[in-house]
């Protein structure tokens, strides 16, 4: 399994940091057949072309090389990168930094960290760059479709802290999303569920069992046919406001995974989830003092037709 580090051997580049796999206990032949093999979207050129540049090394810095035979369990690190990526027209807005803690209000379509399609044009790579922040990590993400909030730790040494307010629930998180209006459905409630991932690509979906996920919803406001939820999870599953509301027969307006999927086509933005990380409040681990930010996102009026 192939993650990302920050190690000393290879240092930030472009604001991307170094990837890392790690040899398995048992296998022949050279690293550069296991890399070909392992990570596959690399052609063994490309490995190659990377090893003779010396952007390939092992964990104690020396150079991997074309010949180099396999060792157990040694890890490897690599600069990852993308041929031809397409850009991305929208810019996140940093709200607070200090030496501690950046809070980041991003856009519809952004996504948080690198992957697939998606390198320089993510929210991590792009705020490691532009403030040469080597160590930046998100403590939370949010989907690449949800706009607002992300919080992120600046420095290795503090991030545990802030990484154990969301472990322990001591985050209160505000979202505001748009979805159909049911006046047979009573506000406010608490939703609760089991969720489990459904096999479909990344999709979730609710089974019978002890609930493991939790959501208190209310209306701000509605017309005949839509509103506007606040939800505050209190769990963290992966996609659980929007299969929560889906659930109920709310599905989100622009949803494209929930309750079915339908991809919109590459580069088409024209209808954004309409979900939005609002607000986030907790209190401070290192100075004990309470914070709470706002997003100056604001996701789209109430449609009047259905």
């Amino acid at each position: 399994m192939h993650n990302t580090h920050d190690p000393k051997v290879l240092p930030m580049r472009d604001g991307v940091s170094p990837s890392c796999v790690v040899l398995p206990t048992r296998g022949q032949g050279s690293m550069l057949d296991f890399l070909t093999e392992r990570l596959p979207a690399v052609t063994r050129a490309q490995w190659l072309a990377r090893m003779e540049a010396g952007e390939v090394v092992d964990e104690h810095g020396q150079r991997v090389t074309p010949g180099r035979a396999m060792a157990a369990g040694l890890r490897l690190y690599y600069y990852r990168a993308l041929v031809d990526e397409v850009p991305l027209p929208f810019e996140a807005e940093v709200l607070f930094r200090d030496a501690h803690l950046l809070v980041a209000d991003k856009p519809h379509f952004l996504p948080v960290v690198p992957a697939g399609r998606f390198l320089q044009n993510s929210l991590l790579v792009r705020l490691k760059r532009k403030y040469d922040l080597p160590e930046l990590s998100p403590i939370h993400r949010i989907d690449r479709e949800t706009a607002g909030l992300v919080l992120f730790s600046v420095q290795r040494p503090t991030r545990g802290l802030y990484q154990g307010l969301f472990r322990d629930r001591a985050v209160q998180k505000r979202y505001e999303a748009v979805a159909p209006w049911n006046a047979g459905l009573r506000f406010p409630r608490e939703h609760a569920s089991r969720m489990e991932e459904s096999g479909h690509f990344f999709r979730m979906h609710e089974v019978p069992g002890e609930p493991n996920s939790f959501t208190h919803m209310d209306v701000l406001e509605h017309n005949a046919h839509w509103a506007r939820y606040a939800l505050a999870p209190v769990s963290g599953r992966r996609h659980q406001l929007r299969v929560h509301m889906a659930a109920l027969g709310l599905p989100l307006r622009g949803d494209t995974l929930y309750p079915e999927v339908n991809d919109a086509p590459e580069g088409d933005y024209s209808n954004p989830l309409q979900l939005l990380a609002r607000s986030v409040a907790f209190e401070d681990p290192l100075t004990g003092k309470p914070r709470c930010f706002e997003s100056r996102r604001h996701l789209q009026p109430l449609p009047a037709e259905k």
